[in-house]
């Protein structure tokens, strides 16, 4: 067993002291950050991560076509369907799934980036809640075209270790329109983010451990002092739990969070499942 990082500190959020809104019986969100009429002085943001929202969206509603711009946007699916819908492609005339549509399940990531101005929406077309996490990054700059992305991540992969979901746009800040266009990741196989972020999500077993790799290893410019924040989902009805670094004082219940600071790109994060059920952890990154 590895060290415990005795340079990082662990701030923990615990998820009673979360924000709290429900909307007209359809919405029921905790809200990690400042939003909407929900406001704190001091969760307004994490380094680029400004927004972490946990929400369930009951059967046959959602959220109606509405304006997004400079804001990196993204869902994590944990349970049921989400439709996404860009506000120019009528509801039945959408033809294959594409960057104007996707339908999501468990394991689909669906990412935005609002830049200029975007409008679209997303609905819970299917007769079942869908429970998923709503995540918003800052941009390493503003006016960027805006544009879609969609991708799958399987159970089997999260099971084995930390898989990573997003990392930067390899061509960086000063990307061409070409490169914009070919939207080439960092790491392979993951969705390409105009920021200095990683994301990463596991499935941890009970006893077993996994390790975040800060910064991805290679993949990030800002390696010192990064900001990671660790958010375990409400999946398992209260029986999962994790312990961060091997600390006794740093050990996660569903919907809590944590923050931890003064870790450099490279270090090795231990995060061990000692729950009853698994696991699933959720890693966000950034400079």
């Amino acid at each position: 067993m590895s060290n415990p990082l005795a340079h990082a500190k662990i701030v923990l959020r615990r998820s009673s002291e979360r924000g709290y809104a429900e909307h007209g019986g359809w919405l029921k969100s905790f809200h990690t950050f400042s939003f909407a009429n929900y406001f704190d002085h001091r969760f307004m943001n994490f380094g680029s991560l400004r927004v972490l929202n946990e929400d369930r969206v009951s059967a046959r509603n959602g959220f109606p076509t509405h304006p997004h711009r400079d804001a990196e946007i993204f869902s994590y699916v944990l349970n049921g369907e989400l439709t996404h819908r860009d506000s120019m492609v009528k509801k039945g005339s959408e033809g294959a799934e594409g960057k104007q549509f996707s339908r999501m399940k468990r394991g689909d990531v669906q990412f935005t980036t609002g830049g200029t101005g975007i409008a679209h929406s997303e609905q819970n077309e299917s007769n079942k809640p869908v429970h998923f996490l709503q995540i918003w990054a800052l941009p390493w700059k503003n006016g960027l075209k805006p544009q879609y992305h969609t991708r799958s991540f399987t159970e089997e992969a999260k099971r084995k270790q930390f898989v990573p979901i997003l990392s930067p746009l390899a061509a960086g800040p000063e990307a061409t329109p070409a490169e914009e266009d070919s939207a080439v990741p960092r790491i392979a196989d993951t969705i390409p983010i105009h920021a200095d972020f990683v994301m990463g999500a596991g499935i941890i077993e009970p006893a077993a451990t996994f390790k975040w790799n800060v910064g991805a290893g290679e993949a990030v410019n800002f390696r010192k002092k990064r900001n990671v924040y660790i958010h375990l989902p409400m999946t398992k009805q209260g029986k999962s739990k994790v312990k961060l670094d091997g600390r006794d004082d740093a050990v996660l219940e569903e919907g809590d969070g944590a923050f931890v600071t003064m870790v450099n790109a490279g270090d090795l994060l231990r995060v061990e499942s000692i729950g009853e059920e698994d696991a699933e952890v959720i890693v966000l990154d950034s400079n």
